[in-house]
């Protein structure tokens, strides 16, 4: 006769056994050597190598990735099955197509606009930065306001080029970036815009008990304002900070997803304490059946119980192991932290220079410091000059 001890053992090493997948022999060589990008991860692909091509000066390569980008945000949104699958107990958020937080998204935005400036699509670029104010805020009980600097700041001026009314939101942005920020008066007249961008955007790290809670890491990066240099230092543009992502990032508030992963940890901690109370006992009740045993008396109710315990004690257990309860920490990793920007007046013809970055003080970090040219075409298309201290 087998003890319930025994029988247990056996249950728990099938169930176990069932959760163990077999190695996948599919893949070829050239597939491991240069692995495909999984579809649920198109759009952060999509979203870092528009950051680099950005940065190369390859604005093809950079328009193209944002595009794709924004163009699957919007049908990811409106697309929930995925969502629905993730919010499961035993599918993990990161199998869900990554959109990204509201401040990656919004920088696709952001970018995006930068790049149809560059093309002189002025109204185009205003709506970009315009969904950037619209993903930047969020409606409902736990409702937050738009307050990017940047963005209601630049919806102006591409309304003041377009020979529109942009007080409204040269207020709005000035309401926002308080006593810290004189915002210039727009000048329609300038011809030179200069993005500029430094210091290491924020990142995503999963806490609580089970991973359960996204959190963000903001390493503040020395670079605390930066300014431009040119015609032999004849010409002094400061870049003061606009936007931070690190404030972005850390002031949002609540996901819905974190309440759902909050209830999945619940459950998990639930299911782990009902699997170690039933495997208590039924290691108890089939103690008592191999005492009953050995003076030869079976003790089938005893042993029952065993049973009945052990199956439910490896149930819980197996359930508990395998709620996936994580958060998405899956993140936009080679952002800046701050976005810094300027409006000039400069004549056509070769402009050099230099950026330099500039610490707490207002020292000049020297090993920071990059070399600038630009050449200012005649006409009336703006020179978009973009400056980053990230190298990619």
């Amino acid at each position: 006769m087998k003890t319930g001890g025994q029988i247990l053992a056996v249950l728990a090493a099938g169930l176990l056994a069932g959760c163990v997948a077999p190695p996948d022999a599919r893949l070829s060589e050239a597939d491991r050597r240069a692995p495909a990008v999984p579809e649920r991860d198109r759009v952060l692909y999509a979203y870092r190598e528009a950051a680099i091509a950005l940065r190369a000066g390859d604005d093809a390569a950079a328009k193209a990735r944002l595009d794709d980008a924004i163009a699957r945000i919007g049908g990811i949104i409106t697309n929930d099955a995925e969502a629905a699958r993730a919010r499961g107990l035993f599918a993990a958020e990161r199998t869900k197509p990554f959109i990204g937080e509201p401040y990656e998204r919004v920088m696709a935005y952001y970018y995006r606009g930068i790049l149809y400036w560059r093309e002189g699509q002025l109204d185009n670029a205003r709506a970009c930065f315009r969904s950037g104010q619209v993903i930047d805020s969020q409606p409902g009980p736990e409702s937050y306001g738009a307050d990017y600097v940047l963005l209601d700041y630049l919806d102006g001026l591409a309304s003041a080029k377009l020979q529109a009314d942009g007080s409204d939101a040269f207020a709005r942005a000035q309401a926002l970036a308080g006593e810290r920020l004189a915002l210039a008066p727009y000048n329609p007249a300038t011809n030179v815009l200069v993005f500029a961008e430094y210091g290491y955007g924020p990142r995503k790290v999963a806490a609580g008990q089970y991973g359960e809670m996204l959190r963000f890491h903001v390493e503040d990066s020395p670079s605390r304002s930066a300014r431009l240099v040119l015609d032999n230092g004849r010409r002094i543009v400061p870049l003061p900070v606009y936007d931070d992502l690190g404030y972005q990032a850390t002031t949002r508030g609540g996901r819905v997803m974190d309440h759902i992963l909050g209830n999945k940890a619940h459950f998990k901690a639930g299911a782990d304490m009902v699997g170690d109370v039933a495997l208590t006992g039924a290691v108890i009740a089939n103690d008592q059946a191999r005492r009953r045993d050995r003076r030869g008396k079976d003790d089938d109710d005893a042993e029952r119980t065993a049973v009945g315990l052990g199956i439910l004690g490896v149930i819980s257990k197996v359930a508990a192991a395998a709620t996936q309860t994580e958060a998405d920490t899956r993140q936009w990793n080679n952002l800046p932290q701050r976005l810094s920007f300027a409006a000039l007046k400069l004549p056509p013809g070769e402009h050099s220079g230099r950026i330099e970055f500039l610490d707490r003080e207002g020292k000049v970090l020297e090993q920071r410091t990059q070399r600038v040219s630009f050449t200012v075409a005649p006409g009336e298309r703006d020179t978009v000059v973009f400056l980053s201290e990230l190298k990619r």
